[in-house]
């Protein structure tokens, strides 16, 4: 049997983030970051991190841009499906950057410091006394679930698909195009494009990373989501902006938004954090600065803690609390409560306006400005706030 202090299940930007943060707070602390893949492994993401994230994970953006993608982002295009778009370009500083998620993923995992099993699955997980066991080999005080909306340890603690909770499901792809679709291509790589469903219930985007292109659509509900997607993706190419010709097949994935979730963040000697715990933007779906700022405050929590009870632990439901916000059972994406056809007359209004698509949609809805950052050093604003 082999004993750690800490096993988080899930390699993923949560995973990787709670691991180093937990190496600058308690160094001496055994992790293991477990997770049933092995990396660099696709993802599907539209992939793109603002820079209150790079900030946060401290990243030296020289380094990561050597030899992977960054593309610097400096506005969005925002429309309703079947509309004219309005484009906004935000200046000369990137208000975001565009990655790869098979290449970000793997750079966190690399440098966050803690012993590595990749390509194993849980097989069993138990509670012997005030430790878990995995698969009969694992033990340990504090097993953290950071394995996405499918985690096993969510599942296990009662949380996940069958708990009746509501997740939006996606569909996308992400290739490299040849020389002839990228120069083709109409979409500009610091300009990606949203569209919005015209019920509101979702969006879709088109996105350019280089000569990568990532192409998708989610909705709160996933009925006819391929009938969505497919008359999407017609419309695009129809008007030219994506090869006519796309490779492989879309793949789908599914996420929890936070006002929606209904997950228990702890249990006795366990934590939820990112999307095992629920926490994408209601807005946006963006989940990585979530993940991230999750993971932070709970290394924060936990950094000094030997015993991990519920009670010793309510402390990081507080801190998610304070930095996210209660959870409603239910928030309107236009945050305003109308009825239904008043709120789309408005929002296709509203959608055609460079105020609203740059104020309220990139800057609050996408990129959370008005959110202080939070950092590996100072993680006490989220408490504090």
């Amino acid at each position: 049997m082999k004993d750690y202090d800490v096993v988080i299940v899930g390699g993923g930007p949560a995973g990787s983030t709670l691991a180093w943060a937990l190496r600058r707070h308690a160094p001496d602390k055994r992790i293991l970051v477990l997770d049933k893949q092995t990396f660099p492994r696709d993802k599907t993401c539209a992939g793109w991190v603002t820079p209150a994230v790079a900030d946060a994970l401290q990243l030296d953006l020289a380094d990561y841009r050597s030899g992977r993608e960054l593309q610097p982002i400096h506005g969005f295009s925002i429309g309703m499906m079947g509309q004219t778009s309005v484009e906004n370009d935000h200046g000369v500083e990137p208000i975001s950057y565009g990655i790869r998620r098979c290449e970000f993923d793997h750079y966190l995992l690399q440098r966050c410091g803690a012993e590595l099993a990749l390509g194993q699955k849980i097989k069993s997980l138990n509670r012997d006394g005030d430790r878990w066991v995995i698969n009969d080999e694992i033990s340990s005080p504090l097993l953290i679930g950071a394995g996405g909306h499918f985690c096993p340890v969510a599942s296990h603690i009662g949380a996940g698909p069958g708990s009746h909770e509501i997740a939006v499901s996606a569909k996308e792809i992400e290739f490299k195009m040849t020389p002839e679709q990228s120069a083709a291509c109409r979409v500009q790589g610091d300009i990606p494009e949203l569209w919005f469903c015209d019920d509101l219930k979702g969006y879709a985007w088109v996105f350019r990373k280089g000569s990568y292109l990532n192409i998708g659509l989610g909705r709160e509900d996933n009925h006819k989501l391929g009938e969505h997607l497919n008359g999407f993706v017609s419309r695009m190419q129809d008007q030219g902006r994506i090869p006519n010709d796309l490779p492989g097949r879309f793949k789908g994935h599914a996420y929890l938004l936070y006002n929606h979730a209904q997950r228990p963040l702890t249990d006795d000697g366990v934590m939820l954090i990112g999307d095992a715990a629920g926490l994408a933007y209601t807005q946006s779906g963006e989940g990585i600065r979530p993940a991230v700022e999750s993971a932070l405050l709970a290394a924060q929590v936990t950094g000094n803690l030997t015993t991990y009870s519920r009670d010793k632990l309510q402390s990081y439901v507080d801190a998610i609390e304070a930095r996210f916000g209660d959870r409603p059972e239910s928030l309107d994406p236009t945050g305003f409560r109308l009825p239904a056809w008043a709120k789309l007359k408005l929002a296709s209004r509203l959608m055609q306006t460079h105020w609203f698509t740059r104020h309220v949609v990139t800057n609050r809805w996408f990129l959370h400005q008005e959110v202080e950052p939070l950092t590996a050093d100072d993680p006490t604003v989220a408490i504090a706030g």
